[in-house]
């Protein structure tokens, strides 16, 4: 089956307007981290300020991510998304609102407390999104390991989609008229789009726990640990190129260029994440994160030499080849390993870790750029890949323990939401 093949199979299930609002909900998490670094940089003048804000609202997303996943294995997605989403947006317009008002020489401390309390709320639509896929196959009356093959190398291509279109929109909007905006744009998007998501009729197809009668299976294994780790280490990569990036933009008098510049990463990251679902069979998940993890770091080695934001842009366009392919085999690998009963928890914990190293990354990567420039912002980046190549080549041999040790899909229902779509 081809790639095509495969993902006009996975789309059939549930119609092209699930997956429009779906792709679109997550959107605000991608334009809202690096608008508040841009914006509060703008307002402030620090980079530092500006990582410290971006940062704090991913720690409290990190935070409050599984806390919410785990809610939704007890009591369904609907009612924690929908909350997420109100509470949400208004925390990103009232940052927007603060930031727009904040004055030279004003303490700036309050913008990432802001940050934190709106961050804390802003929902997992991506990851809730990978949930749904299983019940989703079942209720359709598919058993297919390929179609959970597309969803998952669709679901990484789409969340780095998002993490290109997200930095262009704000690039964009910050051009047009300023980084504040950006954050009110965002503000709106996720009232209107991530509460949609959380409406959708797919959202009952995942069953709470209580009432299946299942078990509370395991969640953290060594396996899920170590793959928590690895997103991890890509987080910092985003965090700490992001931060690279807008300081070398700064120093070219582009600053504007920043979010365009940041989305080549998810160029390439996007077209080989579509790609991974034409890989063999043979080709096992374990040895996937090996070779994935490698190529980040011989693709990360370029950051080093730059100095222009030519040479940045072919940087980052090599290097977004190999992050897709990454974070979906470590969330695929999650998934094969972890009790359904769990899911909800284990893939907002892959979330969770990988906007806590973001905003390590995005602050080390501040810190270091105060004192020396872009350079030792990118070594971060660099720093980063090699953790997460250490951690695949690693982790091998438990991985691949765990992941011959998978057991069958458990049949599920027919479900008739499903038809409302």
């Amino acid at each position: 089956m081809s790639p095509v093949q495969s993902y006009l199979r996975l789309f059939g299930l549930t119609g092209p307007l699930y997956v429009a609002v779906a792709f679109i909900g997550r959107l605000p998490m991608a334009m809202s981290q690096i608008a508040a670094l841009l914006a509060v940089t703008a307002a402030t003048g620090s980079y530092g300020a500006g990582g410290a804000t971006a940062g704090a609202l991913a720690v409290a997303n990190a935070i409050g991510a599984p806390i919410a996943g785990s809610l939704t294995d007890r009591v369904g997605q609907r009612p924690v998304l929908l909350v997420q989403s109100i509470a949400g947006a208004i925390g990103l317009g009232v940052l927007a609102v603060l930031t727009a008002t904040h004055a030279q020489g004003d303490p700036w401390w309050p913008l990432p407390v802001v940050a934190a309390l709106g961050g804390a709320f802003v929902p997992q639509v991506g990851t809730m999104a990978r949930v749904r896929w299983r019940p989703i196959s079942r209720a359709a009356g598919s058993e297919d390991p390929r179609v959970m093959d597309a969803a998952f190398s669709y679901e990484g291509a789409a969340d780095e989609a998002s993490f290109v279109l997200g930095p262009a929109v704000v690039g964009l909007i910050a051009a047009l008229l300023n980084p504040m905006a950006a954050l009110a744009v965002a503000a709106v998007m996720l009232g209107i789009f991530a509460t949609w998501f959380a409406v959708h009729p797919t959202g009952a197809l995942v069953i709470p726990a209580g009432l299946t009668g299942a078990g509370r299976g395991r969640l953290l294994t060594p396996a899920l640990l170590l793959l928590a780790a690895t997103q991890l280490s890509i987080g910092m990569v985003f965090g700490s190129v992001q931060t690279g990036t807008s300081v070398l933009a700064t120093q070219a008098g582009e600053p504007g260029l920043t979010g365009l510049l940041h989305a080549l990463l998810g160029v390439g990251s996007v077209i080989a994440g579509l790609l991974v679902v034409a890989l063999p069979q043979r080709f096992a998940y374990p040895q996937r994160l090996r070779v994935f993890t490698s190529s980040m770091l011989v693709l990360a080695l370029p950051l080093l030499l730059v100095d222009t934001l030519v040479g940045l842009a072919f940087a980052l366009l090599g290097l977004g080849v190999a992050i897709a392919p990454s974070m979906i085999t470590t969330f695929t690998l999650a998934e094969r390993a972890t009790p359904v009963e769990r899911l909800g928890a284990a893939m907002t914990i892959l979330s969770a870790t990988t906007g806590t190293g973001y905003a390590v990354g995005a602050a080390l990567a501040g810190r270091l750029a105060d004192i020396g420039g872009h350079r030792p912002a990118l070594a971060v980046s660099v720093g980063a890949t090699a953790l997460a190549c250490a951690l695949g080549v690693g982790g091998y041999r438990l991985l691949t323990r765990t992941d011959r040790a998978r057991s069958e899909p458990e049949p599920a229902p027919q479900h008739p939401e499903l038809s409302a779509r």
